[in-house]
């Protein structure tokens, strides 16, 4: 019987294909394919390495989630600025949307976290679209918590239904309509 030793520390030179970014990938996978954030020893299960390396690219387990949860994230719709902010707005929803039911777990994850890079590539993307709309700094960040809450709501509406296909997001169009017209309101108030 032969036994396959890996070695431990940090990889060695060329003879390793490790890198943060090939990290991340693995996890991505492994995550869509579990529903959850892979643990540190199933991750180097995957590369084939002892999990002591994963640290040489990531100081800690926080660090590797961190990373992860931003790289998930900055995958959702980047507004382009030429179109309308309404349908901006609703691509944005829509995306984000996508990768949370892509991703299961993505949403426990995110909010059990106490760092905040992937919201704040979701605000400035958000911040981005209504930008042209000159609201206030407050009426900014009340319309993004309104989003924000109103997207997490219906991601955990879906994670909860038996059959996730009979949401759709379309049933979005309303309230993303909604929260539109406030904001178009408040803009014309200024």
């Amino acid at each position: 019987m032969t036994v396959n030793k890996k070695k431990r520390g940090r990889p060695q030179g060329h003879a390793s294909q490790m890198s943060q970014s090939a990290i991340l990938e693995t996890a991505k996978c492994l995550m869509k394919k579990e529903g959850k954030v892979p643990s540190i020893r199933a991750l180097a299960i995957a590369l084939d390495v002892d999990p002591m390396a994963i640290y040489h690219y990531f100081k800690n387990k926080n660090a590797l989630l961190e990373a992860l949860t931003t790289s998930l994230v900055a995958e959702i719709y980047n507004p382009v600025g030429d179109t309308d902010w309404q349908q901006e707005i609703k691509s944005l929803c829509v995306s984000y949307i996508e990768l949370l039911r892509e991703y299961s777990g993505l949403l426990q994850t995110m909010l059990s976290m106490t760092s905040h890079g992937p919201a704040q590539v979701f605000s400035e993307r958000y911040q981005m679209i209504v930008r042209p709309l000159g609201l206030s700094e407050q009426m900014q960040k009340n319309g993004l918590d309104l989003l924000a809450d109103y997207l997490h709501g219906f991601a955990f509406a879906i994670s909860c239904h038996n059959d996730q296909s009979e949401i759709t997001t379309e049933m979005m169009n309303g309230p993303v309509a909604l929260i539109c017209k406030a904001l178009m309101a408040e803009s014309y108030s200024n």
